[in-house]
């Protein structure tokens, strides 16, 4: 809980029980992209008694915070992961709804050298590969 509570500080967020226990859940959970409702699943699920409400509210927060990052893969549902520093891009099985996280050194050269070739620098992007498995 000490390293909880330094994170929130540290993002300039006043330590509360309900922020303890989701950022505790974001990082513990094998999950790495949970949506609001997950988190209150899973906090329900082990005895903690914190309202939905209050999670939507905290993942904004701690999103504003750069605690944890928003994605909005399948059609604007919001999931979240939390902010570990490192870059990576996503694929999602449109089938099983599974999201697979991956980071490829060509991918991002290419992209690059693409941008370089319009007169820009990169400063940002989000690559979502939609998949399906080979039947």
């Amino acid at each position: 809980m000490a390293d909880g509570n330094h994170e929130l500080r540290k993002a300039g967020l006043k330590v509360t029980l309900p922020r303890v226990k989701i950022l505790q859940m974001l990082e513990s959970s094998e999950q790495h992209h949970m949506s609001a409702e997950d988190v209150y699943k899973a906090l329900m699920e082990q005895g903690d008694d914190v309202g939905l409400a209050t999670v939507y509210r905290v993942l904004t927060q701690f999103e504003s915070a750069g605690l944890v990052v928003r994605h909005n893969f399948d059609g604007g549902h919001s999931v979240f992961e939390v902010a570990r520093g490192e870059h990576h891009d996503h694929m999602v099985d449109i089938d099983a709804g599974t999201i697979i996280e991956f980071h490829n050194d060509e991918i991002e050269a290419l992209q690059k050298r693409i941008v370089a070739e319009y007169g820009y620098e990169l400063t940002d992007h989000s690559l979502v590969l939609y998949v399906r498995k080979k039947r």
